[in-house]
């Protein structure tokens, strides 16, 4: 009989990568300005140390299709796990629709052609639908595209680092690398931002899926989330760097602050380099929405087959089970999304979706914290093949320090703490964007609670 073949560690650190890594973040991180090395070693060990820990444990003990809805709704019940699958879908639709309004300005750059409102719409919604029509396939179906993605996202981040180095030293810098100015900033813009650094640290659970098919899970699943996490923190600050020397900090725009920078720091704007370069960047979108739907539908349809979303998304295919019910949403709400985008006030749409999709991602997480310790509490007995080592007062800290740096990051990214039209303007739509959508999460949980002791009483 032939034997298994193992996962190595390079693998499962490669893996990581592909998933988590995302082109388009490296414009909002260098929006921070050159604190964000400061930030970014300040999270890999306030964030991203605890948060590995905690989730490879969750993720080895918990095995199953839920994910971070099964850890919290072991601990704290339905209603919680409810809130935690409508907020970690709910990202995705915002997402998507945040990277469709990309898709007409990369392929003007790509065609020299300017698409008015309605053909931008046109292409915006066949981005969208050709995500969601990939994802009603197995991703083994599509692994290319996601190896590729993979590939690309590393190229791109490279060159643009590269580039930068090479415009430094022979051309001067847009701004200026002091130790002062890489010291941490403490001004609202630049604290906006800190929370692209924390969804840039999320999703590393994912690698506990492999846990079976490693040769010794309990070190090489820690050993992957840190290792692959530093990687990563490594290409952001390379290609952020680039970023930097080409643009000056407070002029980087989130969405097309890295097209931008090939565009100076080449000097070309329309040369077969930046051509290549906006066509790359648009297979990363595609990448991006295709690794993630996997994980986000899945996790929404066994949300609803266990009755805590509604029974729409719980639908599958007949063909080959996948969850066709939450790809089929996932398109008409960030189709609805960016339909109604050009009637919004002048703003960067980019952002304004993307830090949305933030917002509702960040909070999906907050109760996986303290899921975790309380599992340890009334669940004990149950086998952990990695368990996080330390006392009582330890595993406070590792729940408290990742939970806290969320819901700080929260604060500056959604709400308006001065009140000048600028603040009021970029930051008040995603108030109340995720007021609306934390409400309407909250009537489908009242609804299917009376749906339910209806049922029970019919019965």
């Amino acid at each position: 009989m032939e034997q298994k073949k193992k996962f190595s560690l390079m693998s499962a650190i490669l893996s990581v990568i592909c998933v988590v890594f995302v082109a388009e973040a490296a414009a909002p991180v260098a929006a921070i300005g050159n604190s964000q090395f400061f930030w970014w070693i300040f999270l890999l060990i306030a964030f991203l140390l605890p948060y590995g820990l905690i989730s490879s444990e969750l993720g080895t003990t918990y095995i199953g299709d839920g994910g971070i809805y099964d850890w919290v709704t072991k601990a704290y019940g339905h209603r919680w796990g409810a809130r935690v699958s409508w907020y970690y879908w709910i990202n995705f639709p915002l997402w998507l629709a945040s990277l469709a309004v990309m898709c007409p300005e990369l392929l003007t750059t790509i065609t020299g052609i300017d698409f008015p409102t309605i053909p931008a719409i046109l292409i915006q919604l066949a981005f969208i639908w050709i995500v969601v029509w990939i994802s009603f396939y197995p991703v083994a179906d599509s692994v290319w595209i996601l190896n590729g993605a993979a590939v690309i996202k590393m190229v791109l981040a490279v060159l643009i680092g590269g580039l930068g180095l090479y415009v430094a030293f022979t051309r001067g810098m847009a701004n200026e690398f002091t130790v002062q100015s890489m010291l941490p900033s403490f001004d609202l813009h630049s604290l906006s931002f800190i929370s692209v650094i924390i969804f840039n640290l999320l999703g590393f659970e994912v690698i506990c899926t492999f846990a079976d098919d490693m040769e010794n899970p309990k070190k090489q699943i820690p050993q992957s989330i840190v290792a692959a996490g530093i990687v990563i923190a490594a290409i952001y600050i390379f290609s952020a760097f680039g970023i930097g020397v080409a643009i000056p900090t407070d002029q980087i725009s989130t969405g097309s602050g890295m097209m931008d920078s090939f565009k100076l720091l080449t000097g070309s704007t329309d040369g077969w380099f930046i051509i290549l370069m906006a066509f790359f960047f648009l297979l990363t979108l595609f990448g991006n929405m295709i690794s993630w739907s996997l994980g986000v539908n899945n996790t929404a349809c066994y949300a609803a087959e266990n009755g805590d979303m509604p029974k729409f998304f719980g639908k599958r295919s007949q063909k080959n089970e996948m969850p066709i019910g939450t790809a089929l949403m996932n398109g008409i709400v960030a189709s609805v999304v960016v339909v109604i985008a050009p009637i919004l006030p002048n703003q960067d749409l980019f952002w304004a979706f993307f830090s949305l999709n933030l917002v509702m991602f960040l909070l999906s997480y907050v109760p996986v914290f303290p899921a975790f310790y309380k599992l340890r509490q009334i669940d004990p007995d149950t086998p952990r093949p990695f368990k996080v080592g330390g006392g009582n007062g330890f595993l406070k800290l590792l729940v408290i320090a990742p939970m806290l740096m969320i819901l700080i990051s929260l604060v500056f990214t959604a709400i308006p703490l001065q009140f000048d039209a600028a603040s009021l303007t970029e930051q008040l739509p995603i108030t109340i964007g995720a007021i609306v959508f934390i409400l309407f999460g909250e009537g489908i949980i009242i609804f299917k609670k009376i749906t339910k002791e209806g049922a029970d009483n019919n019965g």
